[in-house]
C-alpha cells in the first residue's frame, strides 16, 4: 500500500460519480477546487490500484479560521475504508499530508471532528490537534444546491495544530 496524491477524476470514481456535471453540489465543490489547485487530495492505494483511503486539504476558504491560503490549510473528508481501519493506514495518510503542507510553507492545519467521535478525536489529539478554534454548525466544504455551506444541527469542533 502506498500514499500518493490523486486527481479530481479519481475522487469522482471513489465517490461513485462518472463526472462532476451530474454530481451533487458538495462533489462539484470538491472537484472544482481540486481542478483549480485550491485543494489537494491524498489517497491510500492498494497494490491492485483500489483506493482505500482519502484525505483532502483546502488551501483557501471563505472562512479564514479554516484555511487562509497562506498559513493555514483545512483537512477534511478523511476516511479509510472499513476493512482497513486499525492498521495505522490513516495515521500514515495524515502524517503524509501534514508533511506536504509543511513543505509547502503552511504553518498550521485545521480539522473538524464531531463531539460524538471519540476515536477520531483521540487520533487528532495524538497528532497534535490540541487547540479548539471554534464550535461549528457549517462546514465550508459541504454545499447545498445554491452552493452555500449546509447548516448542521449538531455542532462540531474545528481543531488546529502548528506544523
Amino acid at each position: 500500500m502506498r500514499v500518493r496524491k490523486a486527481t479530481g477524476e479519481e475522487m469522482l470514481r471513489l465517490w461513485g460519480y462518472a463526472d462532476a456535471g451530474s454530481a451533487p453540489p458538495t462533489v462539484k465543490f470538491f472537484h472544482a477546487n481540486l481542478s483549480s489547485g485550491n485543494s489537494l487530495f491524498w489517497t491510500i492505494e492498494r497494490e491492485d490500484g483500489e483506493l482505500i483511503g482519502e484525505l483532502y486539504a483546502f488551501l483557501d476558504l471563505g472562512d479564514t479560521d479554516f484555511a487562509d491560503g497562506k498559513d493555514t490549510a483545512y483537512l477534511c473528508a478523511f476516511r479509510v475504508k472499513e476493512g482497513y481501519r486499525g492498521q495505522g493506514l490513516g495515521s500514515e495518510l495524515l502524517e503524509h499530508a501534514l508533511s506536504e503542507l509543511r513543505e509547502m510553507g503552511f504553518r498550521s492545519a485545521t480539522i473538524g471532528v464531531g463531539k460524538d467521535e471519540p476515536r477520531n478525536l483521540r487520533l487528532y489529539r495524538r497528532f497534535g490537534f490540541l487547540s479548539m478554534v471554534k464550535e461549528c454548525h457549517y462546514d465550508p466544504c459541504g454545499m447545498d444546491t445554491d452552493m452555500q455551506p449546509v447548516y448542521e444541527e449538531d455542532a462540531w469542533w474545528l481543531l488546529s495544530k502548528d506544523l
